[in-house]
C-alpha cells in the first residue's frame, strides 16, 4: 500500500479519535508552552476583509477561541477531505456563524482562479497522492498577492526517535516523508516565487511511558512498531528515560509561500 494511499488516510482521519490522542501528547508533555497551534497562528498575516480558505482544518481547534482573527476575514471557509473531521470541527465551532465548511479535496478545489487572500494547508500535505496537483491548485485559487501556509514535519523527528529505540527488534523509519521540513521548499519552489521555512523549536518531556505507547497504537503508520507487544515497548521507553522522563525531540515548522 502506498504510504499516501487515500484510502489508508480516509480511515486514519474517519474520525477525530485518533488526532485527538496524538494532539493531546503534545498538550501534556511539550516543552515549549507556546504551542505549535498558537505558534502558527501568530505566523499569519490576515488583515480585515481577507478570504481564507483552509484545506485539512481537522477538528478546527486551531480556531477556537480566534474571534478577533476570524472577524477580520470577509470570508473563512473551512474545509476537510473527511467529512467525520467535518463533523468535529462543526462541533468544536458552532458558536461562529461566520465560518463556512465543506468537504474539499486540495486535488480538485472548487473555487475560480484568484479567489483567496490566503490558504492554509497545516500538517496535511505529505498525504496527498499528488502533490503538484494540489499545490498547482492551490496557486490558481490564490491571488497574485496572496501568501500560503503550510506546516509540516521534519525528518529528524519523533518517528525517527522512537524507531532508533527500537532498532534492536528490527524497527525501522517508515514515516510518510513525501513533504517535509527537508524537502518542502523545493516541491513549493516550483509554484510559488518565495518560499520561507520558519522552525519551531520544541520536544517532548514524557513522565508516563503508557501514554507514548497510546501514541503509537493511534498510528496507522509504523505499523512494524505497533505489532511489538505492549509490555515491550513501554519497558523500552522507560530504559531509556533519564531522572525519570523520556526526552523526545520535535521537529516541526511552517512554510510560508507567496
Amino acid at each position: 500500500m502506498a504510504i499516501n494511499d487515500q484510502s489508508s488516510v480516509r480511515a486514519q482521519y474517519s474520525t477525530a479519535e485518533n488526532l485527538t490522542k496524538r494532539m493531546s501528547i503534545h498538550e501534556k508533555y511539550s516543552v515549549n508552552p507556546q504551542g505549535f497551534g498558537n505558534w502558527i497562528v501568530s505566523q499569519y498575516r490576515i488583515e480585515e476583509g481577507m478570504s481564507v480558505l483552509e484545506l485539512g482544518c481537522g477538528t478546527g481547534d486551531m480556531w477556537a477561541g480566534r474571534d478577533v482573527l476570524i472577524a477580520r476575514c470577509a470570508r473563512l471557509i473551512l474545509s476537510d477531505f473527511s467529512e467525520g473531521m467535518l463533523a468535529k470541527a462543526r462541533e468544536t465551532l458552532r458558536e461562529q456563524q461566520k465560518i463556512e465548511f465543506q468537504r474539499i479535496d486540495i486535488q480538485d478545489i472548487p473555487y475560480p482562479d484568484d479567489s483567496f487572500d490566503v490558504v492554509i494547508a497545516n500538517m496535511m500535505l505529505y498525504h496527498v497522492p499528488d502533490i503538484p496537483k494540489g499545490l498547482g491548485e492551490v496557486r490558481r485559487v490564490l491571488k497574485n498577492t496572496g501568501t500560503f501556509y503550510a506546516a509540516t514535519y521534519g525528518e529528524n523527528g519523533m518517528m525517527a526517535y522512537l524507531s532508533s529505540l527500537f532498532s534492536a527488534y528490527g524497527i525501522r523509519n517508515e514515516s510518510n516523508h513525501q513533504f517535509t521540513l527537508q524537502n518542502g521548499n523545493a516541491q513549493l519552489s516550483r509554484f510559488f516565487a518565495d518560499v520561507r521555512r520558519s522552525d519551531y523549536e520544541d520536544a517532548l518531556a514524557v513522565a508516563d511511558t503508557e501514554d507514548i505507547a497510546d501514541y503509537i497504537g493511534s498510528l496507522t503508520g509504523m505499523a512494524t512498531l505497533r505489532k511489538l507487544p505492549r509490555d515491550v515497548i513501554v519497558s523500552v521507553l522507560n530504559e531509556h528515560k533519564k531522572d525519570g522522563i523520556l526526552y523526545i525531540p520535535k521537529e516541526y515548522g511552517l512554510f510560508i509561500a507567496k
